[in-house]
């Protein structure tokens, strides 16, 4: 038995996505609570706790088939199956296409049912929400890939790509958005920061998967 630094010194490089991921929610939620006080009041942060139950729902879809399909990437890439990590990387995009323009549609025809199943006691807050609801929607049809390609790197042993697109998504666009959205459409301006954010971070993503295909062969 024997302590392999260098080992682990780069399993943690390789999950420093995930670890940036959970600081920045953390970071970006009081920042959230903020701008709805100043915006909104203590109503917007109801509304904001309502989109987050349902997005937290949406989000572990896509991260529980990212995290379960990493192993598969990881082997074919290891053992160079060049083949096989083209189909399935494609396969997974696919895949993933069609769960966003599902989750879309099933948020927009349940907009008002979750609204009042969440804050039927106020029919002012029920319209607020059912309101943010419809404009955060948007944000279903573009994270699922962000969350993939962040956790495809991952399987590929490149922590620090994989970092730089759930930083960026987290936390350097959603803060940006968000600073700067309110000041444009006011209100509003709270709720498209969502859906600003998450085109921000696609284009990233999909950035990063288009220069590095050379390089790891997908």
């Amino acid at each position: 038995m024997y302590f392999c630094a260098k080992e682990l010194f780069q399993v943690c490089v390789n999950g420093s996505s995930e670890m940036l991921s959970n600081i920045s929610t953390s970071i970006v939620s009081v920042l959230f609570n903020l701008q709805l006080l100043k915006y909104i009041g203590e109503d917007g942060i109801a509304a904001y706790g309502v989109l987050m139950y349902v997005g937290m729902i949406f989000n572990a879809t896509f991260i529980g088939y990212s995290v379960g399909v990493a192993p598969v990437i990881s082997y074919h890439y290891g053992a160079i199956n060049t083949d096989e990590l083209k189909s399935l990387k494609k396969k997974c995009l696919l895949l993933i296409s069609a769960f966003s323009i599902a989750m879309f549609v099933t948020s927009l025809l349940s907009t008002n049912f979750l609204a009042f199943a969440f804050v039927g006691y106020d029919k002012t807050l029920v319209k607020l929400t059912a309101h943010a609801f419809l404009i955060y929607a948007p944000s279903f049809l573009f994270f699922g890939f962000t969350i993939f390609i962040s956790s495809f790197f991952t399987a590929l042993n490149d922590g620090p790509v994989s970092a730089a697109i759930s930083f960026a998504r987290t936390l350097v666009f959603q803060i940006a958005t968000l600073l700067l959205l309110p000041i444009i459409l006011g209100m509003d301006g709270i709720w498209w920061s969502f859906v600003a954010a998450e085109v921000l971070a696609l284009a990233v993503s999909f950035y990063f998967l288009q220069i590095f295909k050379k390089k790891y062969k997908y």
